[in-house]
């Protein structure tokens, strides 16, 4: 496959309110599960020609130099810019090395993917978990099968990432599904939000994590309005109507799907708040409630 350079594969996020993260990182360029609300198409990331999968030259011996020098453990967030599950990643085994590399050095890790690929590594994510801690985040957007062929074409459908979460969480890895983002007027349903919060909890996932709605921004937006064109004709018009060029395009439905969302995640005992994940996976002491004297 092709290589790019790179000078660098972790880096800070500005804050570590997204998972605990501490760093951030990135071997491959691009993804190519085509879906098509996939904001890391934006302009202001400058990945060209987004559909096409690229490993970052020397990633592995980048990454060693890099942990070596690291004075603070921490957790490593991996696969947000892009699936590091890819297809290539089977015989490139990029990430395999790095989980490698976070075990040795004693760092967390804390992987977003929809590939079921990540089941290949369980060994070392548990390796992981023993001597620091691990958070894996299968994203999930509708229960509908049909749908997600729709929606993130070139992905395993649902009831698969299900499996995965399930096979992760026998295995004792702490899982989870991302619940991002939430479509307007798609996937924004009363039967989806009860559908996914059931299916999260009968898999064994120990968390799911929701957005209510999705981003747009630059070319990002000009993609997806033309998928909605192609598989919901007039859809791109309305958002256009309802939304106006915003960033952040909130579900009309957010205030009681959320509702629905806490009181359904509440039945099964699922955890959907971020700092109780957090707290939950880096086995975090509860925080001290304050006593009151009345």
């Amino acid at each position: 496959m092709e290589l790019v350079p790179a000078k660098a594969i972790l880096a800070r996020p500005k804050d570590d309110s997204w998972f605990g993260n501490d760093y951030n990182m990135n071997l491959y360029r691009g993804c190519c599960h085509g879906c098509i609300y996939c904001d890391s198409r934006s302009e202001c990331y400058g990945v060209e020609d987004f559909d096409r999968v690229r490993l970052k030259k020397n990633a592995l011996g980048i990454l060693e130099s890099e942990l070596g020098k690291k004075r603070k453990k921490g957790v490593v967030g991996v696969g947000a810019m892009s699936d590091t599950y890819n297809p290539f990643e089977k015989e490139a085994e990029a990430t395999r090395g790095a989980l490698e590399l976070l075990e040795r050095y004693g760092f967390g890790v804390a992987l977003d993917t929809k590939s079921s690929l990540v089941l290949r590594d369980i060994d070392l994510i548990q390796k992981i978990s023993r001597k620091s801690c691990a958070n894996i985040k299968v994203t999930i957007t509708t229960a509908d099968d049909s749908l997600a062929k729709v929606i993130e074409p070139y992905a395993p459908v649902s009831s698969e990432r299900f499996r995965t979460v399930r096979e992760l969480g026998r295995a004792g890895i702490f899982t989870g599904v991302l619940f991002t983002p939430m479509l307007p007027y798609i996937t924004d349903t009363e039967e989806n939000v009860k559908e996914m919060v059931r299916l999260a909890h009968e898999n064994g996932a120990r968390f799911i994590f929701p957005m209510f709605g999705v981003t747009l921004r630059q070319n990002q937006r000009d993609y997806y309005y033309e998928k909605l064109d192609e598989y919901f004709p007039g859809l791109s018009r309305k958002y256009g109507n309802v939304f106006r060029g915003n960033y952040f395009c909130g579900s009309p439905q957010a205030k009681k799907l959320r509702s629905l969302f806490q009181s359904e995640c509440r039945k099964y005992g699922l955890i959907f708040r971020m700092q109780d994940i957090i707290a939950a996976y880096k086995k975090l002491p509860p925080e001290p409630r304050q006593l009151s004297l009345f």
